[in-house]
């Protein structure tokens, strides 16, 4: 008797995108040699899933009931803050991050610290393992539950005899279903998981967590229709040998996309850093040459961040110019602008700028604290530790107005700091301010304050 011949299609692992033959370059997203081979014959029986044959009918928007605030809180303030205040029932949520920062460990402690029932499903570790963690953060609950499965249909029967309220899943690409011939982790696999966990949290209520792999270039492994299809992405960053952590937002159909969320690593866990601005600020005893202060805005966050630089006689024949956490394409154009417009000749010198804390922002708010930081190093002249600065710097030398002026100007005076310096051309509610805020119009009217 002849075999069954398997059907087999080509995928592109970046998009998704499906063809019946290899093609060199992807017609959808244009990326080169992406194309893998799948099996994707697929078998005649049922998914498990008894909730994924409810039919639903066709409604009148006006005969859908809306509930108001329906979110419910986490004993997790940082991350019900990226989540947009809370989390919402039948959100599907997908976390990515690099190995060992931490992903497992934040969201098996929010499986522990839940009043919800939570189901942690494991796909990569055994249930001594998992207990072993849950004994280094020092958590227990009874409304945790931990399953050790792959299989769509075997998780399908658990989750639909449990009924738990949050599933969370460790991780997407180690699943697999029955329904698709192809090895775990493949682009049809995934697609396919992704697509039976998040029909049943819509017909559920139930929240779901994906954690995802990234690959080689900090992407979540897998196609890019993965995060069209869920509700939230978030990446976890940071670097291992440091002790903070990153939660930030990239995507959320139920609030703001630009969040952020701090967390620091210690031998119990992740804990919750309540006030970011005092750990991205080094403490110091006297005042130091080539430091400044910005207050910047992440999301709805305000935070005071401390930039330092360091400028020196250049030893070869080209200067060097080397930004850590900042865009060195914009250090460049404020060099010209101080070259140009201020007069000062920083071309045959070497220009270091780090942004502390491993925090990398990208609110233009920070460019005049960049200058007098640059500036301060030339000069040698320590700039007064309690001034703080929030400013953009144009191409013409001018201060310009940033946005959220007032939650800036809040954060300084909260933390002590005594001034401000900001552009003439913002517009704030100077009532009950204690601290004394500056404004310039031009970069001239700055360094004549400061030096």
């Amino acid at each position: 008797m002849a075999k069954k011949k398997l059907q087999s299609a080509f995928f592109c692992q970046n998009c998704g995108y499906q063809s019946s033959k290899w093609l060199g370059k992807c017609p959808q997203c244009n990326e080169w040699n992406t194309f893998v081979e799948e099996v994707t014959s697929k078998h005649l029986e049922k998914t498990g899933w008894k909730s994924l044959t409810k039919i639903h009918k066709p409604k009148k928007i006006d005969e859908i009931s809306l509930v108001k605030d329906n979110r419910f809180k986490l004993n997790d303030n940082e991350l019900n803050r990226v989540l947009g205040g809370g989390l919402v029932p039948g959100s599907v949520i997908l976390l990515g991050g690099d190995p060992g920062i931490g992903k497992s460990t934040l969201l098996l402690q929010l499986a522990l610290r839940s009043d919800k029932m939570t189901l942690y499903v494991s796909g990569e570790e055994s249930e001594y393992q998992i207990k072993m963690r849950a004994q280094r953060v020092s958590d227990s609950s009874d409304n945790c539950f931990i399953l050790t499965e792959t299989s769509t249909q075997n998780i399908s029967q658990h989750i639909e005899s449990l009924n738990p309220n949050i599933v969370i899943i460790d991780s997407i690409q180690t699943l697999h279903t029955s329904t698709i011939d192809s090895s775990p982790g493949s682009v049809s696999q995934i697609r396919e998981c992704t697509s039976e966990l998040i029909k049943y949290a819509k017909s559920s209520g139930t929240s779901v967590f994906l954690i995802g792999h990234i690959n080689k270039d900090g992407a979540i492994a897998g196609p890019k229709i993965l995060e069209h299809m869920v509700d939230t992405v978030l990446q976890f960053e940071g670097d291992r040998n440091y002790l903070y952590r990153i939660l930030r937002s990239v995507k959320n159909r139920f609030g703001s996309a630009s969040e952020l969320g701090v967390y620091e690593m210690n031998s119990k866990g992740l804990r919750e850093v309540s006030n970011p601005s005092e750990i991205l600020i080094s403490d110091r005893d006297e005042p130091t040459s080539g430091v400044a202060i910005a207050s910047t805005v992440e999301g709805a966050r305000p935070l005071m961040i401390e930039i330092q630089s360091l400028v020196s006689s250049a030893v070869y024949g080209t200067p060097q110019r080397s930004a850590t956490g900042f865009d060195n394409r914009r250090l460049n154009m404020l060099l010209a602008v101080l070259e140009k417009k201020c007069g000062f000749r920083l071309a045959v010198k070497d220009v270091f700028l780090n942004i502390t804390g491993g925090i990398k922002p990208d609110d233009t708010a920070i460019d005049l604290a960049v200058l007098c930081s640059i500036l301060s190093s030339d000069q040698d002249i320590p700039i007064d530790m309690l001034t703080c600065f929030a400013a953009e710097v144009g191409l013409s030398g001018e201060i310009r107005s940033v946005n959220r002026i007032d939650q800036r100007i809040s954060e300084a005076e909260k933390l002590g700091y005594k001034k401000i310096i900001i552009s003439k051309y913002n517009k704030f509610d100077k009532s009950n301010k204690k601290i004394e805020i500056i404004q310039c119009s031009k970069i001239e009217e700055v360094f004549s304050r400061l030096f």
